[in-house]
């Protein structure tokens, strides 16, 4: 999550008038020093190690929601954008979703801090629309064509990655919905054919001709 800014050490906030009196305001520290000792902390209570199979997991899923925003930086189109942001934002259902204490599982929220096959659904539709309106190759390519189809690429392999590091947690014992699984799964292959959009026709082949 973004953190506040201030920018003065004292944490006071400019007046917005010069008769309004500065506001004293108190900013969280960017460093707590409870992970220290190598662990961290799990929604609704309890810690766990920094090599935990769970903390592979949601942290993998926070590398790909930074992918996708670099994605998203680069494209002049406002609707994809848009819809960037929207994956970005269910990214962190699935982050909480996994970082969650087992024994709390009860208090997620549906879509907000709990995947839904809704949420899988939706990743469906947009894959079937996408490819739908930009057929896929007929053979594999080398992505690269554009720093928006690349940025994308980066990201599908980040979100596979996540899907690994998930399933090693659930193989675990770890508390892993099919729906999690199932949104990574979609999610990469999305991913894949919104890079082939943004590429266009100017991808290589994998082979030389």
């Amino acid at each position: 999550m973004a953190r506040a800014h201030v920018s003065a050490p004292t944490g006071r906030v400019a007046p917005t008038s010069r008769c309004a009196k500065a506001i004293l305001v108190v900013v969280p520290r960017i460093y707590t020093k409870t992970g220290d000792d190598g662990t961290t902390g799990l929604l609704y209570g309890g810690r766990i190690s920094k090599a935990d199979a769970a903390t592979e997991a949601y942290g993998t899923v926070d590398e790909a929601v930074a992918a996708i925003g670099v994605a998203r930086s680069l494209t002049d189109n406002v609707a994809f954008a848009a819809e960037l942001l929207r994956i970005q934002r269910d990214l962190f259902v699935v982050g909480a979703d996994l970082a969650t204490n087992p024994e709390e599982r009860d208090r997620l929220q549906p879509e907000i801090s709990l995947v839904t096959i809704g949420m899988v659904e939706r990743l469906e539709a947009l894959i079937d629309s996408t490819v739908a309106e930009h057929p896929l190759p007929n053979e594999f390519v080398v992505p690269g064509a554009t720093p928006t189809s690349a940025a994308l690429d980066v990201a599908r392999g980040v979100v596979r990655r996540a899907e690994r590091r998930t399933v090693a947690y659930r193989d675990g014992g770890g508390p892993v919905s099919d729906e999690l699984v199932h949104y990574l799964n979609r999610l990469s292959d999305l991913l894949f054919c919104l890079a082939r959009w943004q590429a266009g026709e100017a991808e290589p082949a994998s082979r030389e001709r």
